[in-house]
């Protein structure tokens, strides 16, 4: 097995990074850049009738794009294994870089097949991209004169993510209005393929060559073989279960669809095998699985919460936000994005307020008839522009809200637990995840106010302030847990079946991308919207409960494995 301590170099100077985190740092966020400009889009362009878009039911869509975001984290668990073992860790970014960068150019050609092949080219390719970058980045910072430097590079690599993750939209929104759909999704493959062209030229960095490593497969390790034919084919053959027999025994789906039916079932089995890896355990190593699969099932009303950003969220900024620009936003935006009509970031709507929409006549034949903007059907008529131009601001902007966020609060929240940790008060891992469950669902609760201060949502938009301040206080949330996960499975799973556990991380945040994507599918069945965002903060908040009730235990777990809490 590679020792990365023993990689030939010379010691870094104190306090200063290798120029390898910065050729990371930058390839990282143009691929973030290309992965969350698509993903930030990719609900509206299926739901859109006006501009281009697949002009799905927005049922089909969430469907469509809940599906994807639970493959997309399915995929990294195998791709880390085959990097491993097999192709090491620059191959597999560039062969993950590679398909993604294809997938993203794909999308913008014509057809649904073509959809779905570029869908499924981003879903493979992120598997082999995504877990092996961060572990290169970890391999590099296990050399002995660089390990004290290994939070703090991190936090740097974080920051890039993000970055990659605000600007993005704005690109996204520019390209979309300007010229299209197709050429905003053309720009990520662009950025991605300059990820790459970064990483390309930088090849013969000696921290890099010397962290590229594979690791043989120790006695330990589960095979690829034993885990395909345990876990994958089992799942394989339960989702093609799910997707035939409710519908040709009950007459229709139990999910809402056949998509959601074999997802479900494919996570049966799946689920079942992670409980017999802890069933067969002995002593520490059952307590550690049993604590990481608790973990992991509360985790999924977190993720959920989070992977609203790109399904309920965006629902929402879409109908029910106030985006009408101010007039000093306006000007000062208008000289940077195009002006154009019903397309653009500074939208102009027709001056008659009218537009050709499809209707019924009395044969129940389609005809075309003049109706209102979609934008002001929950707008009382006296505050229609009246002959105005009116310009609105693109509802994937305000997808930059919690990378905005993270990149600020981060900078708060890293100090100020390094400041406790000096005085010995820093929270233990269970208790921040405990906090982060709390918090996650007070964001959800945000919404439910949202709602409660119009007359009705239906009638009336309201204030853009909502979603800045559920954005606010989700990312608190998300600095608390989100490094915690990873933590909880290095720290607590047997070392023979540490990839198979961080597996079971991935698989509740693939779960609750399709719980998101579901709960979507039905935004229009919950009349009253406070449910469905009270579903969530009930969700979090019986979590958190259920963490603060195994406190004790969690923390003794974590302390009898590693010494500490």
């Amino acid at each position: 097995m590679n020792q990365p301590d023993a990689i030939s170099h010379k010691p870094a100077h104190e306090g200063r990074h290798p120029k390898a985190l910065y050729i990371l740092f930058f390839t990282e966020m143009w691929e973030r850049f290309a992965y969350y400009l698509m993903v930030g889009i990719l609900l509206l362009y299926m739901i859109d009738t006006k501009t281009g878009g697949k002009g799905f039911d927005q049922r089909v869509g969430a469907d469509i794009v809940g599906s994807f975001i639970a493959l997309v984290y399915l995929t990294p668990f195998i791709g880390g294994l085959i990097a491993d073992r097999y192709f090491g860790y620059t191959k597999s970014i560039f062969l993950g870089g590679s398909l993604m960068a294809a997938g993203y150019l794909c999308l913008s050609l014509p057809g649904n097949t073509a959809m779905f092949i570029s869908l499924s080219m981003i879903i493979v390719g992120n598997g082999f991209f995504k877990p092996n970058i961060s572990t290169l980045l970890g391999i590099i910072y296990n050399r002995e004169d660089l390990r004290p430097l290994k939070d703090n590079a991190y936090n740097i690599f974080y920051m890039g993510i993000n970055i990659g993750a605000f600007v993005c939209n704005f690109v996204a929104a520019y390209l979309r209005n300007k010229y299209g759909w197709g050429y905003a999704f053309a720009a990520a493959g662009v950025g991605l393929i300059i990820g790459l062209i970064i990483l390309g030229s930088s090849l013969k960095n000696k921290e890099i060559k010397g962290a590229d490593v594979k690791k043989p497969i120790q006695p330990e390790d589960m095979p690829l073989s034993k885990i395909f034919s345990y876990v994958f084919l089992p799942a394989i053959i339960a989702a093609v279960i799910g997707w035939f027999v409710p519908t040709k025994i009950l007459g229709s789906s139990i999910m809402g669809s056949q998509a959601n039916d074999a997802f479900i079932f494919a996570c049966l089995p799946i689920i079942a095998f992670y409980v017999s890896l802890w069933v067969k355990a002995k002593g520490q190593d059952k307590k550690g699985i049993g604590a990481l699969l608790f973990i992991f099932a509360i985790a999924i009303a977190f993720w959920t919460i989070y992977n609203q950003n790109s399904t309920g969220l965006t629902l929402w900024a879409e109908k029910h936000t106030d985006r009408v620009a101010s007039p000093t936003t306006a000007k000062i935006t208008g000289a940077i994005f195009p002006m154009q009509r019903v397309t653009d970031t500074l939208r102009l709507v027709n001056k008659q307020d009218q537009y050709m929409r499809d209707a019924k006549d009395e044969n129940g034949q389609i005809v075309k008839e003049m109706g209102p903007d979609p934008y002001f059907v929950n707008v009382p008529k006296e505050q229609w522009p009246n002959g105005q131009e009116v310009k609105l601001t693109n509802t994937e902007l305000f997808q930059s809200i919690n990378p905005l966020f993270i990149v600020v609060l981060t900078l708060i929240f890293v100090p100020f637990f390094s400041w406790l940790r000096s005085k010995g008060k820093e929270p233990t891992t269970a208790s921040k995840f405990g906090m982060a469950m709390f918090i996650s669902g007070l964001s959800a609760l945000v919404m439910v106010f949202a709602i409660m201060s119009v007359p009705s949502i239906y009638t009336h938009k309201a204030s853009p302030i909502w979603l800045w301040l559920t954005y606010f206080v989700f990312t608190i949330s998300e600095i608390f847990l989100s490094p915690m996960g990873l933590s909880f499975v290095s720290k607590l799973a047997p070392a023979r079946l540490t990839a198979l556990m961080m597996g079971g991380w991935f698989r509740s945040t693939s779960i609750s991308g399709k719980v998101a994507g579901v709960m979507t599918g039905f935004w229009d069945d919950f009349t009253d919207k406070k449910m469905f965002f009270l579903i969530l903060v009930v969700a979090a908040f019986i979590g958190g409960i259920l963490i603060y009730a195994r406190i004790k235990s969690l923390n003794e777990i974590v302390r009898e494995k590693t010494g500490s809490a």
